[in-house]
């Protein structure tokens, strides 16, 4: 341990109460986002603020000391794309592949409203300070003012209902995240709706298809823009198709939120350079549809560990949907549907790498919320895509920090390591230079002067640990199915026959398992959670001959594992 009683209360005394206090870092390589270079030097942080920076800084005496020796530090991360109205689950876009009839939709949203808070500190537990909410219902901006500025969530800054000239018949509810206008007066009026809520910028959702035309709603998208810019709004927009992308920027888009799926040309990228368009490139929500559609999951070790996992839960659940289900038909046309997603994954990574060549500002974002796209975990995965498409390490880390930052025209507020800016920060195991995702390494999360260890931001519930083993289970990935147990963890038949005792001895056998019967699948037909106890009715398939195990699971947690489990089966 690199820090004594001190700063071992320090990290107490922010986690009860949020209370700044003035922090030196010492002795730690510290990442210059602009020049993409390491430095060595100490940072003083007072009042939530870097108050001094540098090889030779004056540090007060009586002040507490983080020794940062062969540590890294780099600016909170920045996530410029995501949606809060949406859970990276199976029913979150009704839209998209309608499943009300298995969960209704009205269940979606309740879930979303009542677990922000813990998606919003997943975020923070990564070392993403900042999210940028690119659209959504008016309860966004109820989230916002109960979240927003709290040392122990990111900061948020979003936009309510997108601005479009299409809305999805799933989306015509009480409170929308998409709203149709048919004319300017429209679009204005529901800019100026959103004015009283004091909206941090505005979303345009602008779609072309056969029968509309870009040309044909052009007016529309120009006067949203110019209403907002009147009101001292930047927008976002939408606009997946070059010929879009062109006619939004050609209005005064701001930011544009997507990579175009048509090669981009060199008129495109002077508009974007010569205008001071933000461009968020959102590499692999297109896959992540097709992955979950297809049933060709493939998660990553960060979405076992940061995701929430209810929604990652859910992904597996066609898994137990009858023969015939729409699932089924998206088999049956997976040749054609993988041969066309890479042929767009193609040209966006190309299209990122000849962008990256000018002096455009490009911010990481990830539209997570969308079906596949899990909220906090993904943003490593988009930082593959973008590394993938020729993008170095420096520049991956401008994108992630002070890029963000500039989206909102925060860059002298946040996004880098310099005097006066607020201290949000992320201090690392391995430098990120040399090996980008050393941004998943986080020792220290620092919220606006608030030093706090990852683990401690978000405590598992009981409910978490059971989902994240049953997840591991119907992905067969042996390491996410023990994490959440405990070393000495034993195993029963229900009332007290022991059949099982160890972590080690649960991955031989379950490792060897999931090897045997290839198509194992637990499906959770109910859960009932009493304090540390859960307790699972379970329906197991996969087995040879079509067998089927039913059984009650009865997990019981400690310190934040599990402990015990007690099985009754028939």
């Amino acid at each position: 341990m690199k820090y004594g009683f001190s700063l071992a209360l320090l990290l107490l005394v922010s986690l009860l109460f949020g209370q700044e206090t003035t922090l030196a870092i010492t002795d730690i390589n510290y990442i210059d986002v602009v020049e993409g270079r390491a430095l060595k030097g100490s940072i003083l942080i007072e009042d939530g603020k870097i108050r001094a920076v540098g090889p030779d800084i004056s540090i007060p005496d009586g002040v507490t000391k983080l020794n940062g020796s062969g540590q890294w530090l780099i600016p909170g991360l920045v996530d410029a794309h995501i949606h809060l109205f949406q859970s990276g689950g199976l029913y979150t876009r009704p839209d998209a592949i309608n499943l009300t009839k298995n969960r209704p939709y009205e269940e979606e949203i309740a879930w979303l409203q009542e677990q922000a808070p813990d998606l919003l500190k997943r975020y923070l537990r990564s070392g993403i300070t900042t999210v940028i909410d690119v659209g959504g219902p008016m309860y966004n901006y109820t989230i916002r003012d109960l979240y927003r500025d709290s040392t122990l969530y990111p900061n948020l800054f979003l936009t309510g209902p997108l601005v479009s000239t299409y809305q999805p018949a799933a989306f015509q509810i009480e409170d929308p995240p998409i709203v149709k206008v048919n004319n300017k007066e429209e679009a204005i009026a529901l800019v100026q709706k959103q004015l009283p809520y004091q909206p941090d910028f505005i979303k345009i959702w602008y779609i072309a298809t056969r029968e509309l035309s870009a040309e044909s709603t052009y007016e529309i998208i120009e006067a949203t823009i110019a209403e907002s810019h009147r009101h001292g709004l930047k927008v976002a927009v939408h606009a997946t198709q070059l010929n879009t992308a062109k006619l939004a920027i050609k209005a005064g888009a701001d930011i544009l939120v997507h990579s175009v799926d048509d090669p981009v040309d060199d008129e495109f990228i002077r508009s974007l350079v010569e205008n001071e368009v933000v461009y968020i490139p959102t590499l692999m929500v297109g896959g992540q549809y097709l992955k979950a559609f297809a049933q060709k999951l493939d998660h990553t070790a960060a979405d076992f560990a940061y995701a929430n996992p209810i929604p990652l839960g859910s992904l597996h659940d066609p898994q137990h949907f009858p023969e015939g289900s729409v699932f089924d038909r998206y088999e049956a046309r997976l040749p054609t549907l993988e041969a066309r997603q890479a042929r767009e994954d193609s040209i966006m990574d190309a299209n990122l790498e000849l962008i990256s060549r000018q002096s455009v500002t490009i911010a990481t974002g990830t539209d997570a919320g969308n079906i596949g796209t899990l909220h906090t975990s993904s943003y490593f995965s988009e930082i593959d895509r973008m590394k993938g498409a020729g993008l170095s390490n420096a520049q991956i880390l401008a994108a992630s920090t002070i890029n963000g930052a500039k989206i909102l025209d925060m860059g002298d507020e946040l996004g880098s390591i310099e005097t006066g800016k607020i201290a949000d920060l992320v201090v690392l195991n391995r430098n990120p230079l040399e090996d980008i995702q050393a941004i998943q390494d986080v020792a220290y999360v620092i919220k606006a002067g608030n030093l706090m260890q990852p683990d401690t931001i978000l405590l598992p519930t009981p409910e978490d640990l059971v989902q994240q083993q049953l997840n591991g289970y119907n992905a067969r990935n042996i390491e996410a199915f023990v994490a959440p147990y405990s070393e000495d963890v034993e195993l029963y038949n229900f009332p007290d026959q022991l059949i099982g005792k160890g972590k080690e001895q649960m991955r031989v056998n379950y490792s060897g398992m999931f090897k045997q019967i290839p198509d194992l699948h637990c499906e959770l037909v109910n859960r009932t959670i009493m304090g540390n106890t859960v307790i699972d009715h379970e329906r197991v398939t996969g087995f040879p001959g079509g067998r089927v195990l039913q059984a009650i699971a009865i997990y019981k947690i400690v310190d934040h594992k599990i402990a015990k489990v007690y099985f009754i089966s028939e």
